[in-house]
């Protein structure tokens, strides 16, 4: 009798032990499918193992057509169940809905913030229908993605404000071309002569920013002498003598360090020797067939200009910056000129015939991704 109670009581005690072990499972955000080596079969209908709220497009939507830099913005996914640090996966089909750029898992939003965006870094054909889709993810597990949203490509290039996005490359520009010039298929805008030039005029001035671009067509065997890569100014008077000159110069084969990279900044007083800041000269060996990414900064008492091979990630070729009087840069009207109007120095100091340019960005912010960078 007394071995019976025994037996019953341990029966009792492990089914005690069995429920209470059952009921502190915690839940989780995921479903069983969340771990590593879960199966498909444990996926939702619509393939999903994260237990997420489905996020919603907010732009571009409807066919909307945006300038510039392209950027996906959507709502948040949040965790059904319990608080978690999303990430997300974006992708972009075409017309024929093939899938033409997926972002893989990029970071969350901010705290606070009710939505998410997401700056698409590729190659995207310009002026033409496409969706895109979006979806949170944690941990290798994913949410649902979102209903598709319809969008058309940028066209390529604005002026607003103290901002200019011009690629070039899609055969139209923003700039007013001055001189013989012509858009080379696949590449961007030729200067043909000395005194061609692309020329913008900012509706505001930009105390401090960058001007940078993409140039191929050059070497130190290209015809000029003190030739100029790009020109800032105030106004279009001569540039030489400009109270707001910038200068970013390659120079010709007619000058003594054929290929020799410098540039000049005057803040505020041509006439004035402290206003004059020059950037270290040295010669630099190019390829006529190669792309070299120039990009001057500047802000108040500092400027800089650095070349790199290839784009904005490759070999630094040249570096130099300079300090300033400290007096800002703030010409009025804000004239942007790649290659440069002949000046005092003649036609053999402006621009460099066969030059080619594209991608050209002017602004306070940060460069965004162009086609083929």
């Amino acid at each position: 009798m007394h071995l019976k109670k025994l037996a019953i009581c341990a029966c009792a005690a492990s089914l005690a032990l069995t429920v209470a072990c059952g009921k502190s499972q915690s839940t989780t955000p995921v479903s069983p499918s969340a771990s590593a080596d879960a199966g498909a079969i444990d996926a939702g209908p619509d393939g999903s193992t994260l237990k997420v709220t489905t996020p919603t497009p907010v732009s571009p939507v409807n066919n909307e057509q945006p300038d510039g830099a392209l950027v996906l913005t959507a709502t948040k996914a949040a965790g059904k169940f319990a608080d978690i640090p999303v990430s997300y996966e974006f992708e972009v089909f075409n017309a024929v809905n093939q899938r033409v750029y997926t972002s893989g898992v990029t970071g969350g939003a901010g705290a606070g913030a009710n939505n998410v965006s997401h700056t698409v870094g590729g190659s995207l054909e310009f002026d033409q229908p496409h969706t895109w889709r979006v979806r949170g993810v944690f941990q290798g597990a994913v949410g649902p993605w979102s209903a598709s949203a319809s969008f058309r490509t940028p066209s390529g290039g604005y002026i607003r404000g103290a901002e200019i996005f011009d690629p070039l490359s899609n055969g139209r520009t923003v700039g007013t071309p001055v001189g013989p010039t012509q858009f080379v298929a696949g590449k961007g805008l030729e200067l043909m002569a000395h005194e061609s030039r692309l020329t913008y005029a900012l509706p505001e001035t930009l105390v401090e920013g960058e001007l940078s671009v993409m140039v191929t067509g050059i070497d130190e065997g290209s015809p000029g002498d003190k030739s100029k890569i790009f020109t800032m100014q105030e106004g279009f008077g001569d540039p030489t003598t400009n109270d707001y000159r910038f200068t970013v110069e390659k120079r010709g084969r007619s000058y003594v360090v054929p290929g020799a990279v410098t540039f000049r900044m005057i803040t505020g007083n041509a006439s004035n020797h402290d206003s004059i800041n020059d950037g270290f000269r040295t010669g630099v060996a190019f390829s006529d067939e190669r792309w070299y990414f120039w990009k001057a900064t500047w802000r108040n008492g500092f400027a800089a200009v650095e070349v790199r091979e290839d784009g904005p990630h490759g070999r630094v070729i040249y570096n130099s910056s300079v300090g300033t009087d400290g007096h800002p840069y703030r010409p009025v009207p804000h004239v942007v000129h790649l290659g440069q109007p002949p000046g005092r120095g003649g036609p053999q100091d402006a621009s460099i015939p066969g030059a080619i340019y594209k991608n050209l960005w002017v602004s306070s912010r940060p460069r965004p991704a162009f086609p083929g960078e």
